[in-house]
């Protein structure tokens, strides 16, 4: 008898336990089968190291030095970008550049898929001298990956994987800064920044019905952010002692963002079965900047690399100094984030497409 009470015990414990692993090994149903990024760094997490003519590329330190292993992956950041941050929210797999063998040999397991390149834009005159990928052939780097995904999966998988597939495009702050105010190329076509911004809404209208053609249907496109902030443009528009944000740029990145909410529902409309989603980085951002301590943050003027005006790219490397605390800097380099600011960004984004879903 007792020997019989042992052996229930013991089947009760091992049954025990397995309910106990089932359930912390159980992976949350994500909502989306994979995640396609388009777009500048904002969202490249490393395609420009495989792209040889790229200029700006993140595989130096201090890039990445707060990374796991402290090695710079190609991501303009101390750490992650808003991109890993909303596929973690997702639990969606780490990105992988394009033109590698997609890994979904088990069908459990979602994938993000990176197709963003440093230094692009809607216009293809901003990939001139920075020699990233636009975001105008950033698609065919798409088509090549969708072939290979039929390769392994099969023609009607890899389309509903694409079909349900969340798509997220962060481009054109490279646009106006590069073609419009610090190197004015475009203003002897387009004399004001109202018929500029026209223009890069119509390539961005181009490129997201692209998408569209290609199988893509849920659709998230990041707006401007508050670019008369950057630490860069404070710099060059002779604000560095003041640290003035550039009221005018500001301006307009609104007015873009005010053009584009407009827009995204007149192309969903024309697109059976599209659904897109505006995401608001303007706010989050300009709330981080106007509130700091409510972040954390007690530097938003300068970036933590260097001196924090100017140093970006190549000019932010491993004999710049940076500052002691990188938690505490809104901005890692003169243009980009840095990994705190990115993991706001990426929960405020993230509650959105959640909010999203819902409708």
């Amino acid at each position: 008898m007792c020997m019989s009470k042992t052996i229930v015990l013991a089947l009760f414990v091992a049954t025990l336990r397995a309910s106990c692993n089932a359930v912390t090994n159980a992976r949350p149903q994500p909502p989306f089968p994979a995640i396609l990024i388009f777009g500048d760094s904002t969202a490249d997490t490393g395609n420009n190291n495989y792209h040889s003519q790229a200029v700006f590329k993140a595989t130096h330190l201090p890039y990445g030095v707060d990374l796991p292993g402290h090695e710079a992956n190609g991501r303009f950041s101390n750490g992650k970008l808003i991109s890993d941050v909303i596929a973690s929210k997702l639990n969606i797999k780490e990105f992988v550049p394009p033109f590698l063998q997609p890994n979904i040999s088990d069908q459990d397991i979602v994938t993000g898929v990176c197709f963003a390149s440093a230094g692009a834009g809607y216009d293809d005159r901003t990939s001139l001298s920075s020699k990233a990928i636009p975001v105008s052939k950033q698609p065919s780097m798409f088509k090549d990956y969708i072939a290979r995904l039929k390769g392994i999966v099969g023609d009607k998988k890899a389309m509903e994987i694409i079909n349900n597939a969340l798509v997220v495009i962060s481009a054109g702050s490279n646009d106006f800064i590069w073609n419009f105010y610090d190197i004015p190329t475009r203003r002897l076509e387009y004399p004001d920044i109202y018929g500029y911004q026209e223009f890069v809404l119509k390539r961005l209208d181009g490129f997201v019905r692209e998408l569209y053609s290609l199988g893509c249907r849920n659709i998230v496109v990041g707006g401007l952010p508050p670019m008369g902030c950057l630490p860069v443009q404070m710099t060059t528009k002779m604000r560095n002692v003041m640290r003035f944000c550039v009221e005018q740029e500001n301006t307009d990145s609104v007015l873009y963002n005010q053009k584009l909410v407009k827009k995204l529902p007149e192309i969903e409309a024309s697109l059976p079965g599209s659904k897109f989603l505006y995401a608001n980085v303007y706010d989050a951002v300009m709330d981080m900047i106007q509130k700091p301590s409510k972040y954390g943050f007690k530097v938003t003027k300068k970036g933590c690399c260097g001196t924090g005006y100017l140093e970006t790219g190549f000019m932010c490397n491993v004999i710049s100094k940076t500052c002691p605390n990188h938690s505490d800097h809104l901005f890692w380099d003169s243009i980009h984030p840095s990994e705190a600011a990115y993991k706001y960004l990426g929960n405020f984004v993230d509650a959105q497409i959640r909010g999203w879903l819902k409708t």
